[in-house]
């Protein structure tokens, strides 16, 4: 659909879906520019043109453009000014440059001048999706390479880890905390509330204190209720040739494979009390014997281990050492369940619903009110593991841009889940309401377009934004 701005300038949609790099065109001959927007919105870009650079850096002011598509002839402004005047206004900005005169000159001028690549005319479709593409692909790796040194330098929270509940921020201080050291750590809570991704957060995090050129250290996990008890001494520890029926070679286990890295143990409970006593001494000994071996080997691994039981009540027990308990309990991080932190549920369901749809190819972009009221009320026994195989379901019947009640698990939709832990309506309102926004605001970053979509004044917007607490 092409919505109409003036005579002069003209918008093309998308149907809803994933959120779309924003490509402008400027060019003066009408077939061209509307040929390309509607080429490449087929493609599943969002395209904006214009047939004059003026009129160009007036939308460019308004709206940031992942990719600048210029005519060099243009009526008044060339396309080369256009082009210094959009590095100036919108740096992230790569410009493809069109040229009806294609000569080395021009060529190295253009780059010279920063243009990213340049298009000669008769332009042939297929080589300006190749170059679209290419473009994205080059500023998807720029981008991974600033997470990277954010990474690094630890300017931010790990991206994996959603939520901004009070009892989540305190999770990601302990885990800020925590990382830069070697101490072990014990991670406790329930079953799917997201025990490894907490580790392998602390891992990630302890990474910022090694050298540039240094090697990344390795993230090893073992759940220990997933292996044979008598195969995973060997697992953990290694084995030398002729220890057992099989044992034909020399096998390293993960302390030794993870160097200075970090071994994940999960379901720690589940461990025998024999090979208990032997972790114990790779703990505090730094040194573990391989089956069947005479002489002990040196370890730099750090441990951190996790568990959905009650360590103390195993040790009461006596199925769990209370000697090791307490050399794993340096530190414990205790997370939250997810009935725990309903406040986070709207942007769980948004991350992981951006997730299954990238992954299954469908436009699905968010659910509607009534469904996430539904989603909101629910217990949530197995937490955000049960959250991510709802909305995996949910995403695999979907047919519309939104997930519906019928897109839910039938139980779910039926009420046959426990009393609602939102019963306050307006509270669940408030809650989509902030996700709404938020999702149009990352579509239209111009605030007088994102009002104009949300159907409410612009001052109503800016009072949203401060009320419902949005970072824009």
């Amino acid at each position: 659909m092409v919505e109409t701005r003036s005579r002069k300038s003209s918008t093309v949609r998308i149907p809803p879906g994933r959120y779309p790099a924003r490509i402008l065109i400027i060019d003066d001959e009408e077939l061209i520019r509307e040929t390309l927007a509607e080429y490449l919105s087929q493609e599943g870009f969002a395209v904006s043109t214009c047939r004059s650079g003026e009129e160009g850096l007036e939308l460019a002011k308004r709206t940031p453009f992942t990719i600048a598509i210029c005519d060099m002839q243009l009526p008044g402004m060339d396309g080369l000014t256009v082009l210094e005047r959009l590095q100036q206004l919108s740096p992230e900005t790569s410009v493809l440059l069109i040229t009806a005169f294609a000569t080395v000159e021009n060529a190295v001028e253009a780059f010279q001048r920063g243009a990213h690549d340049y298009l000669m005319k008769p332009i042939l479709l297929d080589e300006v999706l190749s170059k679209v593409r290419r473009l994205l692909e080059l500023r998807e790796l720029a981008l991974e390479n600033q997470w990277l040194r954010r990474e690094l330098n630890r300017t931010c929270p790990p991206a994996q880890i959603i939520g901004n509940s009070p009892l989540m921020l305190q999770v990601m201080e302990m885990v800020r905390k925590v990382a830069p050291t070697r101490s072990t750590v014990l991670i406790t809570g329930e079953s799917g509330t997201g025990k490894e991704l907490i580790a392998r957060a602390i891992h990630d995090q302890s990474q910022a204190n090694r050298s540039e050129d240094s090697r990344p250290a390795r993230f090893l996990a073992l759940n220990c209720a997933a292996i044979p008890h008598e195969l995973l001494e060997a697992q953990l520890f290694g084995y030398r040739r002729g220890a057992f029926t099989g044992a034909d070679r020399d096998q390293a286990g993960i302390f030794v494979h993870a160097g200075t890295g970090t071994v994940f143990l999960d379901e720690i409970a589940e461990m025998p009390l024999t090979t208990q006593a032997k972790l114990l001494r790779a703990i505090e000994q730094k040194e573990v014997l391989p089956v069947g071996a005479n002489e002990p080997v040196r370890v730099e691994a750090r441990v951190l281990a996790a568990t959905n039981k009650d360590l103390l009540r195993e040790v009461e027990a006596r199925r769990f050492r209370e000697d090791l308990y307490y050399r794993l309990n340096v530190v414990c991080i205790r997370l939250p369940a997810l009935r725990q932190r309903t406040e986070d549920i709207p942007a769980l369901v948004e991350h992981l619903l951006a997730r299954h749809a990238r992954e299954l190819g469908k436009k699905i972009v968010g659910v509607t009110h009534e469904a996430m009221q539904l989603l909101l009320n629910n217990r949530w026994r197995g937490n955000v593991r049960e959250l991510d195989n709802v909305l995996q379901r949910a995403v695999i019947l979907g047919e519309g841009p939104l997930i519906g009640p019928a897109d839910l698990p039938p139980d779910l939709v039926a009420g046959e889940h426990d009393s609602p832990l939102v019963d306050s309506l307006a509270e669940a309102v408030r809650c989509f309401e902030k996700q709404h926004i938020e999702r149009i605001l990352r579509q239209t970053p111009d605030k007088k377009e994102a009002a104009r979509r949300l159907d409410i004044g612009l001052s109503s917007l800016y009072r949203r934004i401060a009320e419902l607490g949005i970072e824009t």
